[in-house]
């Protein structure tokens, strides 16, 4: 049997996800995608092409739900510019208007629209407090709604993301979950950030957790001279970062930056 699936397609910074509404199905959760249709909707030659995929659904007590996959087909952890995207689609489908309250896999998250034509957004999203940060031989430690790993290093377009990010997000330290990996490069007072994606197994155009953990551990180390906004600089474009900072622990974390809708489309799944 074929079925015609409709999605939409958003990107964030270059973070680019495949987005599919279910706030109108009665039962959604009866109807999965499965493991291997979301992996292959995701592949960049054979399918759609995304760094993840998610699904827009209701929720009894906020506006709607966030439910985020990988592009290897396994849902995965808070992601920070999917969670922008999905606001941003939220109020394109009428769901919502200017700011919003939604849950996701680490909890309640607030959404405030900041610009918006219908097709560039300017969109920030609050991130979970900050209460640990761990230093470790690999460099800082700490989870901004995914587990990040932030390595300061000199010469950041040199690094060989891909195979050292791999070799930190596999190591037994990280085990079993491993670990997504940031190399953060401050140089002239600006953030520059590299970041290898678990669930995605690559470098990715930009990550939003990984950026606020890059902003958090900058201000940590004092590398930067104290201000009401961080500017990280990813590959996909730049993205800001606030916080408030009282006994070592970082609260009221807002992440804002541009989302794009790309296009929406309809592909037939063989069932």
């Amino acid at each position: 049997m074929i079925m015609s699936l409709q999605f939409y397609k958003y990107h964030g910074a270059g973070n680019d996800f495949i987005i599919i509404d279910e706030m109108r199905k009665k039962n959604p959760e009866s109807e999965t995608l499965g493991t291997e249709m979301i992996a292959a909707l995701c592949h960049r030659k054979f399918g759609i092409g995304a760094d993840g995929l998610m699904l827009l659904r209701p929720h009894p007590e906020n506006d709607f739900r966030m439910i985020y996959y990988n592009s290897n087909g396994l849902e995965g952890s808070m992601c920070g510019n999917g969670g922008r995207c999905l606001v941003a689609f939220a109020k394109y489908q009428g769901y919502i208007s200017q700011e919003t309250d939604f849950m996701a896999s680490d909890g309640i998250h607030k959404g405030i629209i900041w610009k918006d034509n219908g097709i560039n957004s300017d969109v920030s999203i609050s991130m979970q407090n900050i209460e640990y940060i761990k230093e470790m031989d690999e460099g800082l430690f700490l989870d901004t709604g995914s587990p990040h790993l932030v390595r300061f290093v000199e010469n950041l377009e040199h690094i060989d993301v891909f195979l050292e990010g791999k070799k930190i997000r596999n190591s037994a330290v990280f085990a079993p979950g491993g670990t997504n990996v940031n190399f953060v490069e401050v140089k002239q007072n600006k953030i520059h950030i590299r970041t290898f994606e678990r669930g995605v197994e690559n470098e990715t155009l930009a990550c939003g957790t990984g950026i606020t953990a890059a902003a958090i551990s900058t201000h940590y180390k004092k590398l930067i001279n104290n201000r009401e906004r961080y500017y990280v600089n990813a590959k996909g474009g730049e993205l800001a970062v606030s916080f408030t900072t009282a006994d070592n622990m970082y609260r009221n974390v807002m992440l804002q930056g541009p989302v794009v809708r790309v296009f929406k489309g309809e592909i037939d799944l063989q069932g």
